[in-house]
């Protein structure tokens, strides 16, 4: 499978009932927990840090995940950290940043190294999270640059593992479908 390869003898590592689609590309320093889906055109690249994605979650089409190096201006770098049961919409740049569990990440969204989002967060497509921002847990965030908007409604709580749970369906079909 050349769309999961490795980095200098690091080896990505999959839970199980992970699905990524072949024209994903999956390098390094990566661990996928179960039940993850990873979709056409993602690039997750542990290179030069590591990423953890947590279980049951799915990184939608065109998405990038990635890290900040360590070096003089940064000496411990930023991994990529993400937890579970969380959606990262169409599009989105994922760079250094550690994101809680039950979070919803926009289509389009940015968030850049050593951005922190809590547990139970919606952030508005087309978000720009700045480098080292916190985002606290219960609110819906929007805006370039990002500002807290509400806070979530119950429903809107109750939608995190709806939307896992359905991603965790649909690459089973996926994986069902395939040769």
């Amino acid at each position: 499978m050349t769309y999961i390869r490795s980095h200098k003898g690091v080896h990505p590592e999959f839970g199980d009932r992970v699905w990524i689609d072949p024209s994903a590309v999956v390098i390094g320093d990566v661990v996928l927990g179960e039940d993850c889906s990873v979709w056409p055109m993602t690039t997750i690249r542990g290179d030069m840090h590591r990423i953890r994605i947590g279980k049951r979650c799915s990184i939608q089409d065109g998405s990038v995940c990635h890290i900040t190096h360590a070096g003089p201006y940064n000496p411990d770098g930023w991994p990529l950290i993400v937890g579970d049961d969380v959606t990262v919409g169409h599009k989105a740049l994922l760079h250094g940043c550690t994101i809680g569990s039950r979070v919803l990440v926009g289509m389009g969204t940015i968030i850049m190294d050593g951005a922190r989002v809590d547990d139970e967060v919606i952030i508005a497509a087309g978000t720009l999270v700045p480098p080292g921002k916190h985002l606290e847990s219960g609110y819906l965030y929007r805006g370039s640059p990002v500002r807290q908007a509400r806070e979530l409604t119950q429903e809107e709580r109750d939608f995190f593992t709806y939307t896992a749970s359905n991603y965790v369906r649909l690459k089973d079909e996926h994986r069902t479908d395939d040769p």
